[in-house]
């Protein structure tokens, strides 16, 4: 049923001219009204009709591409991407011609944000939302995300997920772009497993995101192959047994200084570690400068490899061995599917592969 704007007055005990004042800001209203009002609103989940040239259709020229952090290359590329095909056709005049107007929505990783960015959206009667990197996987969280999407698309906004596994209930969704990201960080321990490692660090994302879980995985399914994890202790270590591997993995926030305490924290617990696999090649930067700053060399002493191949990977002295996500790629078949330009995957769910980028930063461990 349909929320009207008495529904709204009625629940939070004021006339409907003042719920009308509230939301449309032209007119003094006490602060603790305004916060009953905007409390009912989002209570009732109402939408609030957009300009009269938006009623005439389901949805208006307003497309939202959220991200946790605008700044992080990661984030930005694929948005960039997803931009660049929001557009209408134009004809080069500068007039408008069914053009869309797509919006950045930081949410800085906070689960509450996103979900006001979306509520905002509906509220705006966005044509189409794209979600992009890591979903927060906390059960009330996904739960409500998912309402919340399910009434976007009844109200006929395109949902399409961009480096984001799907829901466990994505009906709401027109499709789910999801990396590899745990075939990624099987590949990349492998790799550093094939060239003679043993002892090697790992410096996780958040514990709570969907990305870090499933890179996780990967990285201690490759141990798990070799045997490693099921090691015995080593004498010369103090015996730490078959809990080693675990006590080498260090979570933080995807950021260059996450990547320099947690590599240092790992070198404290294991000196004889003789590589480090990062969580992102930004978080692999930080580690870098921690091996530096011991005293050691990269590749010679200690190996160090990334994930996501950024811009500036390739521009690492030495290079950094990496796992390449095409995030330009994915940004702009998500920006296409969202504008109705491209049929969705069969499904509605497409896996893009990671592949593993060797660069010089990663060599066989030296011999002691």
């Amino acid at each position: 049923m349909t929320v009207t704007l008495a529904d709204v007055a009625a629940r939070a005990r004021v006339s409907p001219a003042t719920v009308s004042r509230v939301l449309n800001g032209n007119y003094p209203v006490a602060a603790s009204t305004r916060e009953r009002v905007l409390r009912a609103v989002d209570d009732l989940d109402y939408v609030l009709n957009g300009p009269a040239s938006s009623l005439a259709a389901a949805t208006s020229d307003l497309v939202g591409i959220l991200v946790n952090d605008i700044a992080d290359p990661f984030f930005g590329i694929m948005a960039g991407a997803a931009q660049t095909q929001i557009g209408g056709p134009g004809d080069g005049s500068g007039r408008a011609g069914g053009e869309k107007l797509a919006v950045i929505c930081n949410t800085g990783g906070s689960p509450e944000r996103e979900l006001t960015y979306l509520t905002l959206l509906q509220r705006q009667r966005a044509a189409a939302v794209v979600l992009t990197g890591g979903a927060v996987e906390n059960e009330a969280h996904q739960a409500a995300i998912s309402a919340k999407l399910a009434r976007l698309a009844d109200a006929g906004t395109r949902i399409v997920f961009c480096g984001r596994p799907p829901l466990s209930d994505g009906n709401a969704l027109v499709a789910a772009l999801a990396f590899d990201n745990r075939g990624g960080g099987r590949r990349l321990t492998e790799h550093l497993v094939a060239l003679g490692h043993r002892r090697i660090g790992y410096v996780a994302g958040p514990p709570d995101r969907t990305t870090t879980r499933h890179r996780l995985e990967g990285h201690r399914e490759a141990l798990r192959g070799a045997g490693i994890e099921a090691e015995p202790g080593d004498p010369g270590a103090g015996d730490p047994g078959a809990g080693y591997q675990e006590r080498l993995t260090v979570h933080g926030p995807y950021d260059r200084r996450s990547g320099y305490e947690a590599t240092l924290e790992i070198l404290r617990r294991a000196p004889d570690v003789t590589a480090i696999a990062a969580a992102n090649d930004t978080v692999a930067l930080g580690a870098c400068a921690a091996v530096r700053d011991r005293g050691l060399r990269i590749p010679q002493d200690i190996s160090v490899a990334g994930f996501d191949d950024l811009p500036f990977s390739v521009d690492a002295v030495p290079a950094l061995t990496t796992v390449r996500l095409p995030l330009f790629e994915a940004g702009a078949r998500a920006g296409r599917i969202a504008m109705g330009k491209e049929n969705p995957p069969p499904g509605g769910i497409a896996t893009i592969a990671a592949e593993l980028m060797i660069r010089g930063s990663t060599a066989p461990p030296r011999a002691v």
